[in-house]
């Protein structure tokens, strides 16, 4: 799941806050046209159009067409490994890469529509689907690299890679998101959504014990 904010992190300044904004009207523009007219159909000008901008700027944003339909926000991993590495010490690996995700998911009712039609557009490509997969495997990784550099605090993740408990939270920290989104989604009238996502975390630091009969 790619997210999707303009909660700031480094670099919050306006004119990254402007560059943010015009990347999110942007990727809402190819996903909104994606989900109306097929991907295949949908053309950067189209694109640009919709989001109020030239296409010269779409390129200043994006390599290419399919990009803008797969990361929607390219800038969400960048700012949840800050987090992950500037959380108070006293706070537990999970507890860093809950708040970092919090943080990402503040608007996530708001965004749900969009969120859908996104997982909705890369299901009917099958090469869109594959690149989603690919992005979302390369935040993964990222996320366990942040976790792997808190826990060493040597500013090294060593020469195997970011190691098995990294990994581990990181997978299962992105599986708590969506089982987070896929309950709240089918029971919105219940719970606020990060209510959700906290009780889900709050499983998890308990180690997930079996619920009372």
């Amino acid at each position: 799941m790619q997210l999707m904010s303009e909660k700031g992190a480094a670099g919050g300044g306006l004119r990254e806050r402007k560059k943010r904004a015009t990347r999110a009207a942007l990727s809402e523009a190819a996903v909104r046209l994606a989900a109306e007219h097929g991907a295949e159909k949908v053309t950067v000008e189209a694109i640009s159009a919709a989001a109020g901008v030239s296409v010269r700027t779409f390129f200043n944003y994006f390599d290419s067409r399919d990009e803008a339909f797969v990361v929607i926000d390219a800038d969400a991993g960048a700012r949840m490994r800050h987090a992950v590495l500037e959380a108070p010490a006293d706070l537990s690996p999970l507890a860093a890469l809950r708040e970092a995700m919090a943080a990402e998911l503040a608007e996530a009712e708001q965004q749900h529509e969009l969120w859908r039609l996104h997982a909705e557009v890369l299901h009917a490509s099958p090469h869109l689907l594959a690149r989603g997969v690919g992005a979302h495997m390369a935040a993964e990784a990222d996320l366990a690299d942040a976790i792997a550099l808190r826990l060493r605090g040597d500013g090294d993740t060593g020469g195997d890679g970011p190691g098995l408990y990294p990994r581990l939270l990181a997978a299962v920290a992105g599986a708590a998101v969506r089982t987070s989104m896929d309950h709240w989604s089918a029971h919105q009238e219940e719970a606020a959504f990060l209510d959700v996502f906290h009780e889900v975390f709050t499983l998890l630091a308990a180690g997930l014990p079996a619920p009372s009969a």
